[in-house]
């Protein structure tokens, strides 16, 4: 008696697979990296030059809630928009009022004036800020 395959009485189901989950998060990431390269591409755009240093160690980060500008025109921002140093520690200080741990970036343009920047550090202080950062750029040749 010869081996006799079993033949097959019944068709198998082809397996379907759900892929509306997949697909969500991959339309959720897109929407995630357009919004941050957007973010990012707004941050480049700002025309600041900050100078440039050797790297020698890194400060401690600040908790960068809020970014201050100094322009070469001597024009202060605070988070984009244009303010006076009165207006700077005032809202400042309010600021402070709501966050004890309020941290401040400052930009200063390398090729302004640094009378100008050395007001606006004095002005974060009198508002209390106690956690300061000055954005600087390392050059590629210390790296």
């Amino acid at each position: 008696m010869e081996n006799a395959m079993p033949l097959k009485t019944h068709v198998d189901e082809i397996p379907n697979i759900n892929m509306t989950s997949m697909i969500d998060i991959a339309l959720l990431l897109t929407i995630f990296f357009m919004a941050a390269t957007k973010f990012a591409e707004m941050d480049r755009k700002i025309e600041l030059q900050v100078p440039h240093v050797a790297d020698r160690g890194a400060l401690p980060a600040a908790s960068e809630k809020k970014t201050v500008n100094v322009y070469r025109d001597g024009v202060v921002t605070l988070d984009g928009i244009t303010v006076t140093l009165d207006e700077l520690i005032a809202k400042l200080t309010d600021a402070h009022r709501h966050s004890a741990a309020l941290g401040v970036m400052v930009r200063g343009d390398g090729a302004g004036n640094f009378q100008r920047v050395a007001e606006v550090l004095n002005a974060c202080k009198q508002a209390g800020v106690a956690e300061l950062a000055i954005s600087v750029q390392v050059d590629a040749a210390t790296r």
